[in-house]
């Protein structure tokens, strides 16, 4: 699984991320501690994500399931003004079957990102 974390400074960094078992149960906007994913002293928040087929993450639908709803904007939609188009989109609670989840920083840790990066790929 791939967590993207966009850091205070409007930079992104891609964390792949082999055990995702402790992110499960997780909601859109929730906050964790980023040791979970590698990145020690940092608090991060839940910000959005897709799934395995690229089904994104909606914060208004509840659980961890797909459904089609009916949509004016948001996350995959390109429409025409007053039109609003069926999508399928997956629920706000994380789940195994989440391929990528986006997320940005709340509090800094006392080392760079990067720091952190470079000491784990070593």
């Amino acid at each position: 699984m791939k967590v993207t974390v966009g850091d205070t400074d409007g930079e992104t960094h891609q964390i792949e991320v082999e055990d995702s078992s402790k992110l499960v149960g997780k909601k859109i906007g929730d906050t964790f501690q980023g040791g979970i994913i590698g990145l020690n002293g940092y608090k991060i928040r839940i910000t959005g994500g897709s799934d395995k087929q690229g089904f994104p993450m909606r914060e208004t639908i509840q659980g961890t399931g797909r459904k089609k709803i009916l949509l004016k904007d948001g996350a995959g939609i390109q429409t025409e003004e007053d039109t609003r188009r069926r999508k399928t989109v997956r629920g706000n609670t994380f789940s195994e079957e989440i391929e990528q989840l986006n997320t940005k920083v709340v509090e800094k840790g006392s080392k760079n990102i990067e720091e952190l990066l470079e000491t784990e790929e070593e």
